[in-house]
């Protein structure tokens, strides 16, 4: 193929298309709409008769967001968007038995369904049920922390980022 002079600068804008769109791409990962700068988060509901872990999930949230720093914490119904959720199943279950086949630790399983709503255009971003599980031999407070932390990481991921 022979080249002119004038189909050179049409072959170098060419070769600059891929270049110029991945400048358009952001990689910080956040995926939220430019108008959703702050979020308000209810305390979760709880649908099981586990006393107290509603607030434990819903304090665990609002720490990850603010580590998170993506949203800004709003007061209720100020928010651009809201961040709600529900407990629907605390179980215990046995995890690992030891050579005499008696249950050496307890996994305990929390599974939520949470929805984030854009208030300002009254729509539902996302809604997803999230199930995580954490580890006790003796301590049970333990395996709720274990599973709660791994919750508020998956949720607080895929608010800012992940749908």
């Amino acid at each position: 193929m022979k080249t002119t002079r004038h189909s050179l600068p049409a072959m170098a804008c060419i070769a600059c298309i891929p270049i110029l769109s991945c400048g358009l791409y952001s990689f910080t990962g956040n995926t939220l709409p430019p108008h959703i700068r702050t979020v308000s988060i209810p305390l979760f509901e709880n649908g099981t008769s586990e006393f107290g872990i509603d607030q434990q999930l819903t304090d665990g949230i609002i720490q990850a967001v603010i580590r998170d720093n993506t949203l800004k914490i709003a007061r209720a119904r100020e928010g651009d968007s809201v961040l709600k959720g529900r407990i629907t199943r605390v179980e215990d279950r046995a995890g690992q038995y030891d050579p005499s086949e008696s249950v050496s630790d307890y996994r305990i399983y929390l599974s939520v369904s949470v929805s984030f709503e854009d208030i300002r255009k009254q729509q539902v971003l996302w809604e997803e049920t999230f199930s995580q599980f954490g580890t006790y031999s003796s301590d049970r407070d333990e395996g709720i922390e274990e599973a709660v932390e791994k919750l508020t990481t998956d949720i607080v991921t895929k608010t800012v980022s992940g749908w």
